[in-house]
């Protein structure tokens, strides 16, 4: 019902201004539709219809994806989603059914889901490993997962794109400090452009923005091995990627992070080393300060 609704205002739209410029009076009439026509074809009125689409839903959602990383031992995955409301008028109970399937998924891999509104949601997931990182954040973000119910697809007649997601974190143990090493490709390119039956809608570029972001207590270097790749902004200790809809979007870091098991096991060998060291040098002998019972009944 909303969809039909939108598209007769689009439609009506489209007549009015094309009424307009077919009646406008110019010095030079001929020269004027001419330039008219060569900035603005009005005789194709599916071409405003993409453009006014394009403006109507620039910015409908908003999606941020971040790693915060405490140490090597605890993290956790956050997901902040934000759809604008010419979207949800638009696509009707699909969006929201979306919305609560990533509230079951984050259930289901022990996080947490906060309905900030109907409209906005943020999710949080935790990790006590790398491991465990890459199995959750490859879980979630599974393309079969991602897929709309089974109802929704038959009524909306279409699927989501294919999107591929893959992260990857190698890490090597130097006792008190790990180094990481993040490696994440997320293919976008079925994102762009935006289709409804084989009919284009408009640039996702201008309807999706998308960000990846790391977070870790001593920063993280970028590694930038291809000049087309996706320079990060710097924020205190955190780096944050916009990424493209429509490319193949590869991201690498490197940083490093407190070993809490490491730093404990230090802690315990210093702790028995101290207390070896004055017992052997700041104490007296137990065998002089306590004699042997023995040899106290022979004295006797």
């Amino acid at each position: 019902m909303n969809s039909s609704i939108f598209g007769k205002i689009f439609l009506w739209l489209i007549r009015s201004f094309n009424f307009v410029l077919a009646n406008m009076k110019l010095p030079s009439r001929l020269n004027g539709r001419n330039r008219i026509n060569r900035v603005f074809p009005i005789r194709n009125p599916i071409l405003w219809l993409v453009l006014l689409t394009s403006l109507l839903l620039t910015g409908c959602v908003k999606y941020d994806v971040g790693l915060n990383f405490d140490n090597s031992n605890s993290g956790e995955l956050v997901q902040h989603i934000k759809l604008g409301e010419r979207l949800t008028s638009f696509s009707g109970d699909s969006v929201y059914e979306w919305l609560k399937s990533i509230e079951r998924r984050a259930r289901q891999l022990e996080g947490k889901a906060q309905r900030v509104s109907p409209e906005e949601i943020i999710v949080t997931i935790p990790f006590s490993s790398g491991r465990e990182l890459q199995e959750k954040f490859n879980e979630f973000f599974n393309s079969r997962a991602n897929q709309p119910s089974e109802s929704v697809q038959s009524e909306s007649g279409s699927e989501l794109p294919k999107i591929e997601s893959n992260v990857l974190l190698e890490e090597n143990n130097f006792l008190l400090l790990v180094r990481n090493r993040l490696i994440y490709d997320l293919d976008l390119r079925s994102l762009s452009l935006i289709a409804s039956k084989g009919n284009v809608l408009a640039n996702a570029g201008s309807i999706l923005d998308l960000e990846f972001s790391l977070k870790t207590p001593w920063g993280a270097k970028n590694i930038q091995l291809t000049e087309t790749a996706i320079e990060p902004e710097k924020n205190g200790n955190k780096l944050v990627w916009k990424l493209q809809p429509g490319e193949l979007n590869h991201i690498e870091a490197v940083f490093w992070l407190p070993s809490p098991l490491g730093i404990g096991g230090l802690l315990i060998i210093l702790f028995v080393s101290g207390g070896l060291y004055l017992r052997y040098n700041f104490m007296p002998d137990p065998r002089i300060q306590f004699p042997p019972k023995a040899a106290a009944i022979q004295e006797q």
